[in-house]
């Protein structure tokens, strides 16, 4: 069965899932009513749309009709929600659809890419000519057949987030607010945002792969302002992963609001610190963001491959001490940065970038892996099927060393530990970065004195990971929505730390006489 666009659209008002509402939101002040809506098949692209595989075959055989050292169809059907509570209003709520085929092919150092939202057949072909156009060679032989890989478990669903409907979630928003009210007095005002995708993809590659995954994701928000007196502070939280919509308990929700209250009150007790150098304790989870920005991207293989990234010669050498070890992996289960396959239909696993502080790979796609004459390490991401695949991270995080959180604390005579984040510049491939710290620690004679905020951190990023003397025994990924982005492409991303001391860092505080 063939569907075009505006007929596919209308078809979603049929059903067939169920879901019902979790008993602690039943008093939230919204009827909780049961959802029917028509289950997403497993493959859309057959299912509604007709591209099986003789279709698929079809189009390969156009995209390389010229040439090709590798090529790829990449199909994507989204459908994402969002929606925000202010003061007890719903001021925004909005659904969108999407859909669509990349082509890409590739000759030597060059790519053709070519996208069409409409996957009749003569539309794919067009755009299989225009990808096709940067090459002058003679037709490959393309796979008249492709062998189906199964799909992954990492982040399945018994519903999708395209069968619950506002009903559902408009409870949760108004739990969420309520609870931060009911925190603490001085709460003046709670905003709360939304957002959930279901997402279905179908990888056919040129060697005959054909990877189809269906990719979940939930995320919310609660940003909270409170005021004593001319005083106004503001602090937030947020949690997200691939899960579905009973992920949501009321123990989850209510550490998230407990989070993010937390955080607002303690600036009214909080203080900037002095500015200098100084050590500078990361605190486990959110810190990860320093480890993603100022170090991740130096290790991904494009930046090594064109020579911009400090670490292009640094492949078996001493990066960091003995107990620094680095790992980007997607197969952790529901993570938010998580992936049965990356956008190029390999495998996605771990990869240990940095062990025992000796440099040990980068992060490849294809097009890397077969420069330095290796294997994908499955990191070949893209936002959509609008973009040509790239080495991305997915979840990186250092693992943890032989030191307690105690133990550190106790070595630092006078520093801050740095524990949420707002903003960050980095100048990628170089390092140098600037990331300002919200809600942090003083720590004097061994001992945390007194809390801080609205800091400045400056150094540069191998710099910093050489400078890194302990490292505790407390990582952790942090739960928080985090997005990357890079080459004008936005991929979620998960991250992690353990509590660690770097022994020497600018500090933007107060500068005092």
């Amino acid at each position: 069965m063939t569907i075009k666009r505006r007929a596919f659209l209308g078809h979603m008002a049929a059903g067939s899932a169920i879901i019902t509402m979790p008993g602690f939101l039943q008093g939230c002040g919204v009827h909780s009513a049961t959802v029917l809506g028509q289950a997403t098949p497993d493959n859309p692209f057959m299912t509604w749309f007709g591209v099986d595989q003789a279709a698929t075959a079809r189009v390969m055989s156009e995209l390389t009709a010229s040439g090709a050292d590798a090529a790829d169809l990449y199909f994507q059907h989204s459908r994402t929600n969002s929606l925000t509570l202010e003061d007890g209003i719903v001021s925004n709520a909005s659904s969108n659809i999407a859909q669509g085929v990349g082509l890409r092919v590739v000759v030597g150092e060059q790519t053709g890419y070519a996208f069409t939202e409409d996957l009749t057949q003569p539309s794919m072909l067009a755009a299989a000519r225009t990808a096709s156009a940067i090459a002058s060679g003679s037709a490959v032989v393309a796979p008249h057949s492709f062998n189906p890989l199964g799909m992954g478990d990492l982040y399945t669903t018994s519903v999708p987030w395209s069968d619950v409907g506002i009903e559902q979630k408009l409870p949760i928003l108004k739990f969420v607010e309520e609870k931060a009210r009911a925190m603490d007095p001085a709460i003046e005002k709670v905003a709360v945002y939304w957002g959930d995708g279901d997402e279905r993809v179908m990888v056919a590659t040129l060697d005959g792969k054909l990877v189809t995954d269906h990719r979940p994701m939930a995320r919310i928000t609660v940003v909270v302002t409170a005021r004593k007196g001319e005083e106004v502070q503001t602090g937030y939280s947020n949690i997200a992963a691939r899960e579905e919509f009973n992920w949501y308990s009321e123990e989850r929700l209510s550490a998230m609001v407990k989070e993010a209250v937390d955080r607002t009150m303690i600036q009214f007790e909080a203080r900037r610190p002095p500015a200098g150098e100084m050590p500078v304790i990361l605190a486990s989870g959110a810190s990860g963001i320093l480890l993603h920005e100022a170090i991740g991207h130096g290790m991904e293989a494009d930046f090594n491959r064109k020579g911009t990234s400090i670490y292009s010669d640094m492949i078996g050498k001493k990066v960091a001490e003995p107990f620094v070890t680095i790992v980007d992996q997607a197969s952790i289960p529901r993570e938010r940065g998580a992936l049965n396959y990356d956008d190029e239909g390999n495998k996605a696993g771990k990869t240990v970038l940095v062990e025992d502080g000796i440099l040990k790979s980068y992060l490849h796609d294809q097009i890397s892996a077969k420069q330095y004459g290796l294997k994908p390490t499955g990191s070949g991401r893209r936002q959509s099927y609008k973009y040509a695949p790239m080495p991305r991270m997915s979840c990186t995080f250092m693992e943890d060393g032989p030191h307690t959180k105690e133990e550190i604390i106790a070595a630092v005579d006078h520093g801050i530990i740095c524990e949420t984040y707002t903003n960050g510049q980095v100048q990628i491939g170089a390092g140098d970065y600037t990331f300002y710290v919200k809600n942090g620690w003083l720590v004097e004679n061994g001992k945390i004195t007194a809390p801080i905020k609205d800091v400045n951190i400056i150094g540069n990023g191998p710099e910093s990971l050489k400078r890194i003397t302990m490292v505790a025994n407390d990582a952790r990924l942090d739960t928080g929505g985090w997005t990357c982005g890079k080459n004008g492409q936005s991929v979620p991303v998960s991250q992690g730390i353990p509590t660690v001391l770097v022994s020497n860092m600018t500090v933007g505080g107060e500068n005092v006489s």
